[in-house]
């Protein structure tokens, strides 16, 4: 099968879109892969980009939530190539979306930031306003809520996931603030709030990938989200005749897919919270919110 992969920013970004290109690595031996990578967040641009690669793929895949709108549109067009959105909400004829659930593994951040936080304060720092970002935030917001220690929330969107002055800067103001456990979505602007944690003695909470064995003096725990496993399903299922049948979901039932890594020094207690809380989401008893109806922080 010949598959594209697009990608908006870097695909060696440190975060979602290197685990997505995991992913494409994992399925070379027997399929023809190309990848798209730079393109900007922009409808226009992603249609234009999955229009040409769809010329010569059997399949393309979206990386990322943000491409759902320019997907939808291409699939729509005709032709006998299938579309993917990899945590898309996107689902037709041609067209469909593998969803790795990040948001269970941003939940059990919460509950860990709650428990870890010695100010009382706890933060989050995210770049796009897509779908993808708003779950994860909703899910975190729900997790500190569900702790139980009265933690407050510092939460806001810098505007960019690849913008290392950004997020620098938004790190550093919720440090300012009081926040000193802090939970990162971000890409490739991670460096930025590294820096600003490093300047203002706060731990960091990672997402995608195990942030604690990279760098476990900045980084107290990692929201584990497989992506690559994302992109690999999405492939077996268009040869499979199975991608548009429904929005595929991957999540904590399979502790692969999805965990929460805690560093080593982290208390017993709070290793204990985080499994209960785990138990009950595989087990069902917690319901995870679609929305965050709470205030907005703003550096």
């Amino acid at each position: 099968m010949r598959v594209a992969g697009l990608f908006v920013g870097k695909v060696e970004d440190g975060g979602f879109n290197a685990a997505a290109r995991q992913g494409f690595a994992a399925l070379e031996a027997e399929h023809s892969i190309e990848i798209l990578s730079d393109l900007s967040f922009d409808k226009d641009v992603l249609i234009e980009a999955g229009t040409r690669a769809a010329a010569s793929a059997d399949l393309v895949i979206f990386i990322g939530g943000q491409g759902d709108e320019a997907a939808d549109t291409v699939a729509s067009s005709g032709g006998g190539t299938q579309f993917a959105v990899i945590q898309g909400s996107v689902c037709g004829p041609h067209l469909g979306s593998v969803c790795v659930m990040q948001e269970q593994s941003a939940f059990l951040a919460g509950v860990a930031a709650a428990h870890l936080t010695r100010t009382g304060i706890v933060g989050h720092v995210s770049g796009h306003r897509v779908k993808p970002g708003l779950l994860g935030r909703a899910a975190f917001a729900a997790g500190v809520t569900y702790a139980g220690t009265g933690a407050k929330l510092l939460t806001g969107f810098c505007g960019s996931q690849d913008d290392e002055g950004m997020a620098e800067h938004w790190t550093a103001a919720e440090i300012r603030a009081g926040a000193d456990v802090i939970f990162t979505m971000l890409n490739a602007s991670r460096p930025g709030a590294i820096r600003a944690a490093r300047a203002g003695h706060a731990r960091l909470i990672g997402n995608v990938s195990d942030w604690t064995s990279i760098d476990p003096v900045t980084f107290v725990a990692s929201a584990l989200a497989r992506i690559d496993l994302a992109v690999v399903a999405a492939v077996a299922s268009a040869e499979q005749g199975t991608l548009t049948t429904n929005i595929r979901v991957m999540g904590i039932e399979t502790p692969a897919v999805v965990d929460l890594a805690l560093a080593a020094d982290v208390p017993a207690k709070v290793k204990n919270a985080v499994s209960a809380a785990t138990m009950a989401l595989q087990g069902g008893r917690i319901g995870l919110p679609h929305g965050y109806e709470g205030p907005e922080f703003t550096a």
